[in-house]
C-alpha cells in the first residue's frame, strides 16, 4: 500500500504524471500532466485510487482520519495557488469534486461543481460580483447536486418525477413561468430554502453548512459511486476488476 494517498497539481507543477493512471485514475493522471506540459489547468489534488479500496476495508470515519493531513495540506495548497479560502466570506475558495477510474467509465457519478457554498458564503460572493442572481443559481444547483449525489435525494424509480425538480416546478408555476432561467433571485432563494428542508424531510440528514464537512462527503460519494448498482454492472460488461478503485478529483472552480 502506497502511503502517500493525495498527489497536488497547480501553477505548472504536479506530484504526478500521466505514467501514474493506476494510482490517480485517467483524470488525475491527465490533469496532472496538463500542469506538467504548461496547459492552464485550475489547481487542485487527486486522491489515489488505492484509498478508495482502503475505505471498503476500514471503513468512512478511519479514511477520514488517514487522509485528514494530506487533504488539509492540499487544500492550503490549493488556496494559495488561488490567492482565496475555503469557507471565507470575503474571498471564497469553490471546488468541484469527480470520480475517476483508470479505465473510462461513463455516467458513474455526476461531477459536483460549486463545492464550499453555504448561506454566508453566498452574500459574500454577492458583494464581490455584484450578481446576485448569478450567485443564486448557482447555489441552489450546488445543493440540488449534492442533494442528489451525496444525500440520495432522488427519484426511486424512472417513473417518479425528480423531488427537485418536483418543487422547482411548483416555484415556477406560482408566477406562471416556463424556464429555469425566468426565476427571480427571491425564488432562486427559496429554492435553496426548500431544497435543504426536502433533504432533511425525505433523508432525515441535515445538509452541510460547513465547506469542510461538504468535501468529506463528497469524497466519501465518490468512493460510495465505485459500488453502486450501475458501476458493478458496467464492470462486469466491460471487464474491469473492482479492485482498481476509482480516484476523487478535487479542483478549483474559476
Amino acid at each position: 500500500m502506497n502511503e502517500k494517498r493525495v498527489y497536488t497539481f497547480g501553477n505548472g507543477k504536479a506530484e504526478g504524471n500521466a505514467q501514474m493512471r493506476e494510482v490517480l485514475g485517467g483524470k488525475g493522471a491527465n490533469l496532472a500532466e496538463m500542469n506538467l506540459i504548461g496547459v492552464p489547468v485550475p489547481p487542485g489534488f487527486t486522491i489515489t485510487t488505492d484509498t478508495c479500496n482502503e475505505y471498503y476495508e476500514v471503513g468512512e470515519e478511519k479514511i477520514k482520519e488517514l487522509l485528514q493531513d494530506e487533504v488539509m495540506a492540499a487544500v492550503a495548497h490549493t488556496e494559495a495557488l488561488m490567492n482565496s479560502k475555503f469557507g471565507s466570506v470575503e474571498n471564497p475558495l469553490l471546488v468541484s469534486v469527480r470520480s475517476g477510474a483508470r479505465a473510462s467509465m461513463p455516467g458513474m457519478m455526476d461531477t459536483i461543481l460549486n463545492l464550499g457554498l453555504n448561506d454566508e458564503v453566498a452574500e459574500g460572493l454577492v458583494k464581490k460580483t455584484g450578481n446576485p442572481h448569478f450567485v443564486y443559481d448557482s447555489y441552489r444547483r450546488f445543493v440540488q447536486m449534492y442533494g442528489d449525489v451525496v444525500m440520495g435525494l432522488k427519484p426511486v424509480n424512472k417513473e417518479d418525477i425528480d423531488p427537485f425538480e418536483a418543487i422547482i416546478i411548483d416555484v415556477k408555476h406560482q408566477r406562471n413561468i416556463i424556464l429555469d432561467n425566468e426565476m427571480n433571485v427571491d425564488e432562486l432563494k427559496s429554492l435553496v430554502k426548500l431544497f435543504k428542508t426536502a433533504i432533511k424531510q425525505q433523508t432525515g440528514k441535515i445538509f452541510p453548512e460547513n465547506p469542510m464537512d461538504q468535501l468529506w462527503g463528497a469524497i466519501c460519494a465518490v468512493f460510495d459511486s465505485w459500488m453502486n448498482e450501475r458501476a458493478i454492472l458496467y464492470r462486469k460488461m466491460e471487464g474491469i476488476p473492482a479492485e482498481w478503485g476509482t480516484a476523487v478529483s478535487v479542483m478549483a472552480m474559476v
